[in-house]
């Protein structure tokens, strides 16, 4: 493979500019003022050679990589950098992961050094996997979220209660060493006894974030209601991820908590790859409350998705066929990945660009930025709706966990009742199929007013998010008629997610 001159010159001033990067980060006012300040086009092929370097890496180093353009018919003639890069065959789980070993995966095939940490993914999809990590791509990975952590909470130091689950899981080690960048960091996992105790211990002198999944901070706010803890005394901020979140469900945390970011990551890449601040939220209402607003920026009427802003010099994301493909661009990547499909459905718009969408409905990106009074961070945002195939079917019409959650935390009292959910498919007693929806109460008590209410506003709030649900409502209604199944706490399918890390949401073939 040859590349021209000038693309060798540029890739040899990225590893130059590599060199600084760990220093950079460690100075917030040195990369808050770059990030302000970045230049769009410039910055824009920086990040293609930054990407075009890590490529030149693998295609070196790993011997699974190599074996994978070779077995896809790889090759290419051309010798400007960027083009060269967009010939590159997508990677995924399927393709790539599964069918090479972590060794071969690994730069020179081995992983079995100094400082290697091994992750486990969760499993919400399937079975659990493993990950490996540097040392040198562990620590930036955590300085990356000590930066965006910085921006988003201040130089105010905090109690940061972690409660995301510990051991070999990728999220709550990585975020336990990220959030010292904040104060002082207790992992209690999500141990609500540890949790009330640490609060109690500490009092209400000291502010307070919690880290942790969406769901478990709501039952955590719920269960604290329920034994009469005032938290209206604490001053609280919630930082969630590991899985999206309706603006339902933060107005219901924004009860007790100050503020309430999310952060987008995944760990067959790695955590941290973009979040939430200020100015996302905002932007993010703003397309609730709008329709008009919403089909502009994400081309979508009825599904409102997650908002985030990231660093494109360290993530390469490309948006093919409305996947989000990613390739890892900073150094040290004991096991890269070019060109991955983390099969998320979503989209990327640059800073620009979404000033001049915005300014079409009226509305300006400066003066939105006034109003959060932070700091621009110059840089693109990304969209994004949730795994591509977490949803089904019936009657053309997708329905997806997110309308469902949608639903429930519009509604406050179903919001205070329902703990968890499921939907699948199932068949009735004609065979045939229908949407299954199943729902975990913290009260079982309260089993007969949850289910009239849900009989009352489930259908029409589908059909609200969905005209194509609400066509086949139209039409054919018993097909799209909801099965309901209520249950109490830990029972039935629900009885599964005290052993899980995170909650499963969409089930097939439920009897």
């Amino acid at each position: 493979m040859r590349i021209r001159l000038r693309d060798r010159l540029f890739v040899f001033l990225i590893k130059f500019a590599d060199m600084l990067q760990g220093n950079l980060l460690k100075n917030y006012a040195v990369f808050a003022f770059i990030a302000g300040r970045a230049p769009q086009k410039l910055g824009a092929e920086a990040c293609c050679y930054r990407a075009f370097k890590e490529f030149c890496i693998a295609y070196r180093y790993v011997p699974a990589y190599k074996d994978f353009l070779l077995k896809n018919g790889w090759s290419s003639k051309l010798v400007d950098a960027n083009e060269i890069f967009k010939t590159l065959p997508i990677t995924d789980k399927p393709n790539y992961i599964l069918p090479y070993s972590t060794e071969k995966r690994c730069l020179n095939g081995k992983f079995l050094y100094k400082g290697v940490v091994i992750d486990e993914s969760s499993g919400s999809t399937g079975i659990p996997y493993n990950w490996v990590r540097s040392q040198r791509e562990r620590e930036i990975v955590k300085n990356l979220i000590g930066v965006y952590l910085r921006y988003c909470y201040g130089d105010k130091k905090y109690i940061i209660l972690n409660t995301f689950s510990m051991g070999a899981w990728a999220t709550g080690f990585n975020m336990a060493l990220a959030a010292q960048a904040l104060g002082v960091v207790k992992s209690t996992g999500p141990d609500v006894e540890k949790i009330f105790n640490t609060l109690r211990f500490f009092g209400n002198k000291y502010p307070y974030i919690l880290n942790g999944y969406p769901p478990f901070l709501k039952y955590l706010f719920d269960e604290g209601e329920k034994r009469g803890f005032n938290w209206n005394e604490y001053a609280i901020h919630a930082l969630v991820g590991g899985e999206g979140m309706s603006e339902g469900l933060r107005d219901y945390l924004l009860r007790h908590a100050k503020t309430v970011y999310s952060g987008y990551g995944a760990s067959d890449l790695e955590i941290g790859i973009g979040g939430e601040n200020p100015l996302t939220v905002m932007i993010r209402k703003l397309c609730f409350q709008d329709t008009a607003l919403r089909k502009t920026l994400f081309g979508e009427v009825h599904r409102l998705p997650m908002l985030f802003q990231y660093n494109p010099l360290d993530h390469f994301i490309e948006i093919i066929e409305r996947e989000v493909v990613v390739t890892i661009s900073k150094p040290w990547t004991l096991s890269p990945r070019i060109r991955y499909n983390i099969k998320d459905e979503g989209g990327m718009i640059t800073f620009d660009d979404m000033k001049e969408k915005l300014k079409l409905h009226n509305i300006d990106i400066l003066e939105l930025e006034r109003k959060c009074n932070y700091p621009r961070w110059y840089v693109p945002f990304l969209f994004v709706f949730g795994r591509k195939d977490s949803t089904i079917s019936i009657m053309g019409a997708n329905i997806y966990p997110e309308d469902i959650e949608s639903i429930v935390y519009s509604d406050l009292f179903l919001a205070n009742c329902i703990n968890s959910f499921s939907i699948s498919l199932e068949e009735d007693a004609l065979g045939n199929p229908r949407p299954c929806f199943e729902f975990e109460l913290l009260d079982i008590s309260q089993k007969a007013r949850v289910e009239e209410k849900l009989i009352n506003i489930l259908p029409s709030g589908l059909a609200k998010l969905s005209l194509d649900y609400k066509k086949a409502r139209e039409e054919y209604s018993k097909a799209v008629e909801p099965i309901l199944r209520i249950f109490g706490m830990h029972e039935g399918p629900f009885k599964e997610d005290q052993t899980r890390i995170k909650k499963r949401y969409v089930k097939q073939n439920v009897k």
